[in-house]
């Protein structure tokens, strides 16, 4: 969150769950992986052939020759508006075509044009436009470099590992009938290159793995000068900074279903976003490997394993050394697609993302509520109990979740006939609280009669839709209809688990890479079989409704541009401090990747949570973006009345505290709808200035902290240390009620935190909470502004219509001194008398009623 600051103090460890990581490949057990990583940097065979260059007004087309194999490539670039490079990288004349990844993209990237400043036998030069801004292409050996003025900002197969695997004929001797004489020929030829392990079939476990045309790897490496600090390939079990991979495996994206998943480690999880952000103090940059089949990465620096105190040394000594990162990306099949993120800023790389894979949905109000969840609530009146134990201990929330025990023999979109037998009945009793539920979904549909890819999972032997086919999606989305989901009410929402996909019985506990999707291998789409599930889903809910609901829907796999279209979590995590701990690097991650809407399962969704640790994790889920609570079956009951009086009280305030910043909540997601900025964000992002120049408040007891110290704070079970930036304005809703819904009218709270200069600026964004009535201009957005010692209110969206009967109720001005008189002047000119509190030891201004309504322009003047 931009202007709340979280510190969490995580005192205890514990060691972590152990999965079977012999069900996952490593990358010698990863054929492709094995044989791209034995490549030696500097002896690339690429060469460009600067005589086939072709310049347009939108694109270059160069011709790459390897020199062992003399197989050509294509080289296209494309200067992209918003100071963005694209690269592609395919075989000049395929057996068949490559797999390219669609419907990522928002739409065809737009171009600008690019412009020939200097050519001769050894490269070429080009203008991109942007200052100084240029590309060199070297032709022998191939290599690209981004330059601005003299610094090299990233350089493309500068360590010769460029890598482009050619698909092929199988040579079988003695059968020319098979192919033409050339044909054959040049299979023979190929055939008597190099033959390695698993080129064409390998095995993993009791799994085989054809590829009728043999390898298709591919592999790029980036360079980084001047950058030390990378971030991003999510989803991972790691710190947010990711470290150099020399001495251990490379990060691997390949969504899988992993039991009891390690900390600290580089294996795929159930997620794969291909962005990697480098920072440095100077500029940030990105790339986008767009790119869908099991991928891995490669981090080293030549600052890795120095100490602090080496690199002082380094300094003192004048050392020339530049710091320079190196990125290795290795991909198994498609082609070679990256978009090159110029920044300069955060804010430049998020806007530049956002623009190709889009922005995250606006989800509804109420589903940035707090959620209750666990595997299974038995029947109706197992959640009529859940229900009415909120209201019986004054806890607010949203959401209560059936997971799969509430189908018929888990047969999705079926209820259970004994123990939901009606359905409609309690969603009803629900809706009369204005409450919601969520029911799960998984992309496996039971077999009853067979099909043509049959794996094993919850249901038994269950079909896997082929959601690349957009008419597999229409008829998924169609499901979702309130008269072909019987039982289904308009408060009924949907969760999608299972949807790497995951295959109990299959290789990695997956689908078969060799299975097929019309005329591509599942090897080609993997990472996107869950990025299509959520699609579909999300889909079906806004047609329900005529097209007029916001969907909210949770997912486990995700791929780039998966923010389009609801939330995610971090999956099946454990009831140990670490767990708590790395949920917190975990959604930093994703959020720099563009998905903002991240939780991870308050409690852990294995093992028994101590009852310190549970109120410790809904004291730290309640300030991120995703909050709910989740448990296994077999874990005992952990509704939050269940550990005494005492917890009960703590776990209250903690889901009180989240729903008085619901308002800020539901502002920063209209802000990150539209602009791509994470909502949960590392202090890099934020603030890349001096931290010594803010103060920050504590938003419980109001005690100003000045930068450029360290504070060692006492944190007791009550405490949850939670501060306001100086500078900022918080707006809050201090009626906490059984549900947000119920808060819909009331009215705010302002919290003014003054920075060094006596100022202040924040916003307040209103709309109906649920529809995409805001699409047409149906909100009220104000800026809110602090400076003189006049506060006031003004209309950000004049063209915008919309009422509110929420009003003004407090302002809580921190850092402030005390006035004579406040006075309130309306936009009908009216001016009146506002009664305040001033609290001298604290330099806290308390103004009571100023009773205008939140919609309109104001302004108080402090006297």
């Amino acid at each position: 969150m931009a202007t709340v600051l979280v510190l969490w103090l995580a005192v205890c460890l514990s060691g972590t769950l152990a999965v079977d990581k012999g069900n996952f490949k490593t990358c010698d057990q990863s054929a492709f992986c094995k044989r791209q990583r034995a490549l030696k940097p500097g002896e690339s065979p690429y060469r460009a052939l600067l005589e086939t260059m072709e310049l347009t007004k939108t694109r270059l087309t160069l011709q790459l020759t390897n020199d062992n194999n003399k197989v050509r490539l294509l080289l296209e670039l494309y200067r992209l508006q918003g100071n963005m490079t694209r690269v592609k990288i395919n075989e000049l004349k395929p057996l068949k075509p490559r797999y390219e990844v669609p419907d990522v993209l928002i739409r065809e990237p737009p171009t600008e044009p690019l412009s020939l400043l200097s050519q001769d036998e050894n490269g070429v030069v080009l203008s991109l436009g942007v200052e100084s801004q240029r590309v060199i292409v070297s032709a022998r050996p191939f290599r690209l470099d981004i330059m601005e003025g003299r610094e090299v900002l990233m350089s493309l197969n500068s360590r010769g590992l460029l890598a482009f695997e050619h698909l092929r004929i199988v040579y079988i001797a003695l059968n020319l009938c098979q192919c033409s004489l050339f044909a054959c020929q040049k299979a023979k030829e190929e055939e008597e290159e190099k033959e390695e392990e698993g080129m064409w079939e390998e095995t993993f476990k009791s799994h085989s793995d054809g590829k009728p045309n043999g390898p298709s790897a591919i592999s790029l490496d980036f360079s980084w000068p001047g950058v030390e600090h990378v971030y991003g390939i999510p989803e991972h079990a790691d710190t947010l900074r990711l470290k150099t991979t020399d001495n251990g495996d490379p990060y691997r994206l390949y969504n899988l279903d992993v039991f009891q998943y390690e900390l600290y480690n580089p294996m795929a999880l159930y997620g794969a976003v291909p962005v990697m952000l480098a920072h440095s103090a100077q500029r940030t940059t990105g790339i986008f490997w767009l790119n869908a089949a099991e991928t891995w990465v490669d981090i080293s620096s030549n600052t890795a394993g120095k100490t602090v105190f080496g690199k002082m040394l380094d300094y003192v000594q004048g050392s020339s050394e530049i710091p320079q990162t190196d990125v290795r990306w290795i991909s198994e099949s498609g082609i070679i697609d990256v978009f090159i993120m110029l920044g300069p800023t955060p804010k430049d790389i998020f806007s530049q993302y956002a623009s190709l894979t889009g922005t995250q949905s606006f989800p509804p109000l109420a589903a940035l509520a707090y959620h209750q969840c666990r595997w299974n609530y038995n029947d109706q009146e197992d959640v009529q109990t859940v229900d009415a134990g909120f209201d019986e201990h004054d806890i607010p929330y949203d959401f209560i979740w059936l997971d799969i025990e509430h189908t018929d023999g888990k047969r999705y979109f079926t209820w259970d006939q004994h123990k939901f037998a009606t359905p409609k009945d309690m969603l009803q009793g629900l809706m009369d609280k204005k409450r919601k539920m969520v029911a799960i979904v998984d992309p496996h549909i039971k077999v009853d009669n067979g099909g043509d890819y049959e794996g094993w999972c919850w249901p038994g032997s269950a079909g896997y839709p082929d959601f690349t086919r957009a008419d597999m999606r229409d008829w998924w989305a169609s499901q979702f209809a309130y008269d072909q989901y019987e039982g289904s009410m308009e408060n009924l929402y949907t969760w999608n688990d299972m949807n790497e996909p995951s295959v109990f019985n299959g290789p990695e506990v997956t689908m078969h890479k060799d299975a097929v999707h019309g005329e591509w291998e599942h090897r080609d789409v993997h990472n996107m079989y869950g990025f299509y599930v959520q699609m579909a889903t999300a889909e079906g809910l806004i047609q329900r409704s005529g097209g007029v609901e916001r969907p909210f829907v949770l997912t486990r796999a995700f791929f780039a541009g998966s923010q389009r279209y609801g939330a995610v979590w971090t999956g099946d995590n454990a009831a140990e401090w670490d767990h708590l701990k790395i949920s917190i690097p975990m959604c930093l991650s994703l959020g720099l990747v563009g998905i903002s809407f991240c939780g991870a399962d308050v409690g852990g969704f294995f093992k028994t949570p101590s009852t310190e640790l549970l109120v410790r994790w809904y004291q730290t889920g309640a300030y991120q973006p995703f909050f709910r609570a989740h448990a296994h079956l077999d874990t005992p009951r952990r509704e939050p009345w269940l550990f005494g009086p005492e917890n009960t009280a703590l776990i209250r305030e903690a889901v009180r505290q989240r729903y008085t910043l619901l308002p800020y909540w539901y502002q920063q997601f209209y802000n990150t709808h539209h602009t791509g900025e994470p909502v949960m964000r590392p202090l890099w992002v934020e603030y890349p200035q001096d931290p010594a120049t803010f103060v920050w408040f504590d938003v419980h007891t109001f005690q100003k902290h000045n930068g450029a110290q360290n504070l060692y704070i006492p944190v007791t079970m009550s405490s949850i240390p939670v501060f306001q930036r100086g500078g900022s304005i918080i707006p809050r809703k201090l009626r906490v009620r059984r549900s947000s819904t119920c808060m819909e009218h009331d009215p705010y709270t302002l919290h003014v935190a003054l920075n060094l200069q006596r100022a202040a600026v924040g916003e307040l964004y209103i709309d109906d909470g649920h529809t995409f009535n805001y699409d047409k201009k149906e909100f009220i957005y104000r800026r809110l502004t602090f400076a003189n010692n006049i506060l006031s209110s003004v209309n950000l969206a004049p063209d915008a219509q919309f009422s509110t009967r929420s009003w003004i109720e407090r302002i809580v001005i921190l850092g402030a001194s005390k006035p004579s008189k406040v006075t309130l002047k309306t936009p009908d000119g009216q001016e009146s008398q506002v009664e305040f509190d001033f609290d001298a030891s604290m330099s806290v201004l308390t103004l009571r009623k100023p009773g205008m309504n939140a919609g309109l322009d104001w302004t108080i003047a402090l006297q």
